[in-house]
């Protein structure tokens, strides 16, 4: 099969990350899957939240806010509704998946908050954000002396008109009978699995082709965080 845009099933589309975009930021990434392009920023905060200090809890924090700017889609969307249940939930998404890659204990005395916003969106918007957001909160880090406790990279994969995909564009996300986001560390270990069959079932077998197809495609997205930092 090949797709509307000429890539076979298993392809990603061109990825890369611009480090450094932001210089008022601790820590900044352009993310670019193919026409997609997502803004991360980082924001080095004193202090951890009040929870935590209400709870005794010593250790430092990371957070996220996903938001879609107005005319990122074909058709204008309103600021407000960056504020729905879809913003929310992706930005919960990306702050579980940003702090599984930091260590928190010792960002003791510092919260973190990642910006994510699209630019342009054509599908997989989310995956760059994670993807973009690990570079931003790398950078900040190293600014603070510290490391990332691991390397993570986000990826969708799905299956449209039977057949397994990787990294979907728009037209086939719209159009997917199941639809998947993975995020992922090196040596194809999850961190978070979304799936959901959106026109029917699927089974056992597609679920570990998709799992391996995505372990295949964030090793490139990897390559493009690693030399993002080489950079920066």
């Amino acid at each position: 099969m090949v797709r509307a845009d000429g890539r076979a099933p298993t392809d990603m589309r061109p990825v890369t990350i611009t480090p450094g975009v932001n210089p008022y930021a601790e820590g900044s990434a352009l993310c670019r899957f193919g026409r997609t392009e997502v803004m991360c920023t980082a924001s080095v905060e004193q202090g951890a939240p009040r929870w935590m200090t209400a709870e005794g809890d010593p250790r430092g924090w990371v957070t996220a806010e996903y938001a879609m700017l107005p005319r990122s889609t074909h058709t204008r969307t309103g600021r407000k509704s960056n504020q729905g249940g879809r913003a929310r939930e992706i930005s919960r998404l990306v702050g579980r998946s940003l702090r599984a890659a930091a260590d928190l204990e010792r960002l003791a005395g510092y919260t973190i908050k990642i910006d994510c916003d699209v630019l342009v969106a054509d599908g997989g918007t989310r995956t760059a954000a994670i993807s973009g957001g690990w570079v931003a909160l790398a950078l900040a880090l190293k600014g603070l002396g510290r490391h990332p406790a691991m390397e993570l990279a986000a990826v969708s994969v799905g299956r449209v008109d039977g057949q397994l995909l990787t990294d979907l564009c728009y037209v086939e996300d719209s159009a997917a009978e199941l639809d998947m986001n993975l995020v992922m560390a090196p040596g194809g270990h999850l961190v978070e699995v979304q799936a959901t069959g959106e026109r029917g079932t699927f089974t056992s077998d597609e679920l570990a082709d998709l799992l391996a197809m995505g372990a295949q495609a964030a090793e490139q997205i990897f390559a493009a965080q690693r030399g993002a930092l080489k950079v920066n």
